[in-house]
């Protein structure tokens, strides 16, 4: 969906008295609902939002306890990060947790659009290198997986 048609669907829903709406087109997916931010999130899933690249890439302040097999998710955009789908909810994914292909990690808020950041590949969570709320920049680290 282009972004112009993206605002047009925004602003339509805002405007009526729909509570929720869900839209699905190949690999593009939003949900939009109205009430509490809390309660709610908006998620729009693009296909690969996740990239890979050797430990040996990350800047050298990030690689703390992160070894040379591992592999690292960057951010695919700009934004602010988040752990977990809303305050009250447990966090996608801890240091430790074994996750798989196309698990969601954490979400990257992005003109108040939610974007889930899904792994591209299995194994161990070894690094979280950023703090819940914390800003990202486009292509900053933010796990490690080995």
């Amino acid at each position: 969906m282009e972004y112009n048609n993206l605002l047009e669907l925004i602003k339509t829903v805002s405007d009526s008295n729909i509570s929720s709406f869900k839209y699905e087109d190949g690999e593009t997916k939003i949900l939009m609902s109205s009430g509490d931010v809390a309660e709610h999130s908006t998620v729009v899933k693009t296909a690969p939002v996740v990239e890979s690249t050797p430990v040996e890439n990350i800047e050298k302040q990030n690689i703390n306890t992160a070894s040379n097999n591992d592999k690292v998710v960057k951010s695919p955009l700009v934004g602010t990060f988040y752990v977990a789908p809303n305050e009250d909810a447990a966090p996608f994914v801890n240091i430790g947790d074994k996750v798989e292909t196309g698990q969601v990690l954490a979400i990257v808020e992005a003109m108040k659009l939610m974007n889930e950041i899904e792994s591209d590949f299995s194994g161990t969570v070894s690094e979280i290198f950023v703090n819940n709320g914390e800003a990202v920049e486009y292509g900053q680290p933010l796990f490690a997986i080995c």
